[in-house]
């Protein structure tokens, strides 16, 4: 039985006092917290496959947190951030934003407020998760498909008839009623509008 998701908040600040404030605030709500001096440290650390989110120093020794920012996004590593700082000013907090973080909070910041944010990036990186297991589900699906039935799909999805799809590949209208079923019972659908809409998450590209 696989054991419930813990999601955890990964500090990073190079002032020991501000990162265990933060630690033991995030701990307070009965959320897991794991701090860091450096960016360097955090990708270090091997990461689960659960739910997280980043509280990142704007300004830090090696680099700063919006370049820490773009290397994290350059690596694939998608983790919602919060950034915080003693000197933030309207275009810093404006980059932060337009890349992706989701809040930008100037010190001294009430510890509601930080609390508000880490929910909802802990919300939004859980609700990313579950549309990538949904995604991973439907390609396995897809990729148990044959080549013709991978076919039959797409122009099913396309909008045409049995009878129409029985003229574009040479077979009977039988045997692609067949193709069909097996279509929608491989890829677990229960009508064509579910059909649809698993190939748009897939982005198959309809027949013309």
């Amino acid at each position: 039985m696989k054991s419930a998701a813990v999601s955890t908040v990964f500090i990073i600040d190079d002032d020991r006092g501000m990162r265990q404030a933060i630690q033991d605030l995030v701990e307070s709500v009965g959320l897991r917290a794991e701090a860091f001096a450096t960016g360097r440290e955090f990708l270090s650390r091997q990461h689960t496959g659960d739910p997280s989110c980043l509280v990142l120093d704007v300004r830090l020794p090696q680099m700063s947190g919006l370049d820490f920012q773009r290397q994290l996004a350059e690596a694939g590593i998608q983790i919602p951030i919060i950034f915080i700082t003693a000197h933030g000013d309207v275009p810093m907090s404006v980059r932060a934003l337009k890349s992706g973080a989701v809040e930008f909070l100037t010190k001294p910041f009430r510890d509601q407020d930080l609390l508000d944010a880490i929910q909802q990036a802990l919300q939004r990186d859980s609700a990313a998760r579950e549309q990538q297991a949904e995604i991973h589900g439907l390609r396995d699906r897809y990729q148990a498909l044959t080549a013709r039935e991978r076919e039959v799909m797409t122009l099913v999805v396309s909008g045409m008839l049995n009878k129409q799809i029985a003229s574009e590949i040479g077979a009977s209208e039988a045997t692609v009623k067949i193709h069909r079923g097996h279509v929608m019972e491989k890829m677990e659908a229960a009508s064509l509008v579910e059909l649809v809409r698993m190939a748009d998450k897939l982005k198959l590209a309809p027949r013309k």
